[in-house]
């Protein structure tokens, strides 16, 4: 199962082993290539690629200036970045693997250092920039209390989803991916750990997931019809029940999210409370995505140490999920794929240039 195509719309995806998305905080810094990918991007997506991924999603891409994790994030928000994103799709669709991208605002979390240098918040004299948020909470002790977003700028930041979409499918990419996790913008809005506004964006669940379903509205009037749109979620904020966002939330969001032209919801979890235990393991991830799979019917991916190919076989064939989305493994091995085939019994996609190796 791991090696049959996903159709999406009209979409086919070759196989179900996916690469998730992963920040390289590499993209340049000043000049008018800022936040565009360039060799060192090129090399790793290629890479990949050649390795037989089905599917990659690229990094966290921001949609605005201020909505960079770090100033060397990638973003879509010019022509010379849109440029530069061309250079590696046409690579990634002439060996057989579907581009995706991720769209993102990184929120409170916004505007800190890479984590090679520590990841904590620049100030203005560091190349900093005043991050914004649903309402005034700091992400961490150490971080500064964010900007709450006034309604006008909610609207742009909708428009600026829009905008990079529009972007993303002229540079070629035929998956985008709205980044709804990992306590950034739009997750800080769906948590009540975060969210503390008291108007049409705050308090009850339909309030705190009205962002959520703007940009995905949005993104859907832009996007083509025949390709599909999938949102990442944090099944949950691995808080204590009643004080943050839940499985059972997560669940009442995708049943939105499909109905709203949503064709495939992407599970991982936490990233928006500070300090927390998280129990990890291999696929500890894997029952949030079956859970909603179970309770929407809709298809989904799931993510989080899949290791090994008979594991990633039986969370497919079980029908826990409709893919699985390999991160660091995909880091240390970009052949996985390949290798995984073999094990399974599959035929590996091996490039022309290395068919030798097959």
């Amino acid at each position: 199962m791991l090696f049959t195509p996903l159709t999406l719309r009209s979409l086919t995806i070759p196989h179900r082993v996916w690469m998730a998305p992963m920040c390289q905080y590499s993209a340049a810094t000043d000049g008018p290539l800022t936040g565009a990918p360039h060799d060192w991007h090129f090399a790793h997506l290629a890479t990949r690629a050649v390795g037989g991924a089905g599917l990659i999603l690229t990094e966290a891409t921001a949609v605005s200036p201020e909505g960079r994790i770090s100033p060397a994030d990638l973003g879509l928000w010019n022509d010379r970045q849109q440029e530069a994103f061309a250079r590696i799709t046409g690579f990634l669709s002439r060996h057989g693997t579907v581009p995706g991208i991720q769209l993102t605002h990184a929120g409170r979390k916004a505007s800190a250092a890479e984590p090679w240098r520590g990841g904590a918040p620049l100030g203005a004299g560091e190349g900093g920039w005043r991050a914004v948020a649903p309402s005034p909470v700091p992400f961490a002790d150490r971080y500064p209390a964010p900007e709450e977003l006034p309604v006008d700028r909610i609207r742009r930041v909708v428009a600026d989803f829009a905008a990079a979409a529009e972007r993303a499918l002229r540079a070629g990419f035929q998956v985008v991916e709205i980044h709804g996790a990992h306590g950034y913008l739009i997750d800080e809005f769906l948590s009540p750990h975060s969210n503390h506004r008291a108007d049409a964006y705050g308090g009850p669940f339909e309030n705190r997931a009205r962002l959520a379903l703007e940009v995905v509205d949005a993104v859907r009037a832009v996007w083509p019809e025949e390709l599909p749109v999938f949102f990442r979620v944090s099944a949950t904020d691995w808080l204590p029940d009643g004080q943050g966002w839940s499985v059972d939330d997560t669940v009442r969001l995708a049943k939105e999210l499909f109905a709203h032209g949503v064709d495939l919801v992407d599970v991982s979890s936490g990233g928006n409370a500070s300090g927390v235990k998280i129990l990890t393991g291999p696929g500890y991830q894997v029952p949030f995505a079956a859970r909603v799979r179970e309770e929407t019917g809709g298809p989904v991916a799931a993510v989080g140490q899949i290791v090994d190919p008979h594991q990633a076989e039986s969370i497919v064939a079980s029908g826990r999920s409709d893919a699985v989305l390999l991160g660091r493994e995909l880091l240390r091995n970009p052949y996985w794929p390949h290798q995984a085939a073999r094990t399974l019994g599959a035929r590996p996609r091996w490039p022309d240039p290395y068919l030798r190796a097959s």
